[in-house]
């Protein structure tokens, strides 16, 4: 579950509680990560895993502030713990929901 974040530079670290012994890609690669700078405008995000941590960047985000993660109506999880469990889906934002 997500627990908190930190901005570095351009990137945002994702910390998680429950993360066992560390946290892994299903498929290999994870594709459910988005981030935005001020304007809150949400891209698709390049991400890395470091043990139980997530760093999440994009090229078209020089000065991040916020990451989404699994935020759509159907999406299939892929970033689980070691031991098999799923992450939740999660935002770091508090921003209003807008409708399309």
């Amino acid at each position: 579950m997500y627990h908190s974040f930190k901005i570095e530079g351009n990137k945002i670290r994702i910390y998680f509680n429950y993360a066992g012994s560390g946290l892994v890609a299903r498929g290999g690669r994870l594709t459910n990560f988005t981030i935005a700078g001020n304007d809150s405008v949400f891209v698709p995000a390049t991400n890395e895993i470091e043990d139980s941590t997530v760093v999440v960047y994009s090229d078209k985000v020089q000065n991040p502030v916020a990451v989404r993660y699994a935020w759509k109506n159907a999406v299939d999880p892929d970033l689980f713990n070691k031991e098999g469990l799923p992450a939740s889906s999660f935002r770091t934002d508090d921003w209003k929901i807008k409708l399309k």
